[in-house]
C-alpha cells in the first residue's frame, strides 16, 4: 500500500490563494508551522476537555462539531473539503473545549498551531492578514448561523444548507444534518419531501 503523502506546500498556497497574497518567503514561513493530520472515519480529532492549539483547515473529508446538552448531542457545525474549523473560545482562553470534533469521513487536515500561527505573524504582514480574514470569516459563519436558526423556518434552513455547502448535504449522516439544522429527523424528511416536489 502506497504511504499516504501530505502536500503542505500545496495547501500554504491554498491559504494564501484565499486569504492573503504571500512572497516566496512568508509561503515558505507559513509551510513550516503546518502540522498534517490523517483521522479515520469516526476517529475524535478533540475531545471535550482538551485545550483547542490549533486553527485547522480540512483538505479533503468531512468533520462535525458537536456538544452535549442535557446528555444530547447538539450539533453546531459541518463542514467537507476546503473549509476551517475550530474550536474557538478554548482556542482564544486557551481552556477546556466544552465542544467535540469527530471525522465523519476519513479526513486530511492541516493544524495551524495558534501560538506559531501569532509568533510569525509578528513579523510577516500577509500571515497577519491571513490570520485577521480566517478569525474574520470564522465569525462570520458563527453569526450567519445564529440568525439561520433565530430566523428562518424549517423549510429556509434546509434550502439554504442546500445552496451553500451541498457536499454537507449528500454525504453526512441525517441525523447530524436535522441536528445540525435544530429540527427533528421527521420534520427533515417532510422538508426535503417538500424540497424534491418544489
Amino acid at each position: 500500500m502506497a504511504r499516504f503523502r501530505f502536500q503542505t506546500r500545496d495547501i500554504a498556497r491554498e491559504l494564501a490563494r484565499r486569504y492573503s497574497t504571500m512572497t516566496l518567503q512568508e509561503l515558505d514561513v507559513l509551510e513550516s508551522i503546518l502540522e498534517p493530520m490523517r483521522y479515520k472515519k469516526g476517529e475524535t480529532i478533540l475531545a471535550v476537555g482538551d485545550v483547542c492549539e490549533f486553527i485547522f483547515y480540512l483538505d479533503t473529508g468531512l468533520i462535525r462539531q458537536f456538544y452535549f446538552k442535557n446528555e444530547n448531542e447538539v450539533t453546531e457545525y459541518i463542514c467537507a473539503d476546503h473549509n476551517i474549523f475550530m474550536c474557538i473560545e478554548s482556542l482564544f482562553n486557551e481552556e477546556p473545549s466544552r465542544q467535540q470534533v469527530e471525522a465523519l469521513e476519513t479526513s486530511v487536515v492541516y493544524g495551524l498551531p495558534k501560538n506559531r500561527l501569532e509568533e510569525i505573524s509578528l513579523h510577516h504582514v500577509n500571515i497577519q492578514m491571513m490570520y485577521r480574514k480566517i478569525l474574520e470569516e470564522s465569525l462570520i459563519i458563527s453569526q450567519k448561523r445564529a440568525d439561520r436558526l433565530r430566523f428562518e423556518a424549517a423549510q429556509s434552513r434546509y434550502e439554504r444548507l442546500c445552496k451553500e455547502e451541498p457536499q454537507v448535504v449528500l454525504r453526512a449522516p441525517l441525523r447530524f444534518i436535522a441536528n445540525y439544522l435544530q429540527m427533528t429527523p421527521e420534520t427533515l424528511s417532510r422538508v426535503r419531501a417538500a424540497s424534491l416536489k418544489g
